[in-house]
């Protein structure tokens, strides 16, 4: 069964940190790149990050970039996404999602590509 597995959102303020974690299981790491998306109350979803975890490249929107940055343990199967610099815009339910992706290039998958997603966790930045 596949499962991915989000954790570490809480209320943080303004200028404060956080690290999300996601728990992969049930497919081949290697071959699937790892997506986080985040979406604010009233719009819509957007990427925030991916990561290939065949070769490590990463890409970030340039809402993030500077203060956000992702990365993976692959002896845990784990994805995470350090936050730095935190905005209230910065404020959504996070997702992680996994999408086949054997050879790269995460960034040219849509959301909608994706095959698999956690249940979300909730980050508050207060000002």
């Amino acid at each position: 069964e596949v499962q991915l597995v989000e954790s570490g959102g809480d209320l943080v303020q303004a200028g404060g940190s956080l690290r999300l974690s996601c728990a992969a299981s049930g497919f081949t790491f290697d071959d699937y790149a790892i997506g986080w998306f985040r979406q604010a109350p009233g719009k819509e979803r957007e990427e925030v990050s991916c990561i290939n975890t065949s070769d490590g490249s990463t890409t970030l929107v340039d809402s993030v970039k500077g203060r956000f940055t992702i990365s993976s343990d692959k002896a845990k199967n784990t994805v995470y996404l350090q936050m730095n610099s935190l905005k209230p815009e910065d404020t959504a339910v996070y997702y992680c999602a996994a999408v086949f992706a054997p050879y790269g290039d995460c960034h040219t998958y849509a959301d909608h590509l994706y095959d698999y997603w956690g249940q979300g966790t909730q980050v508050t930045v207060s000002s």
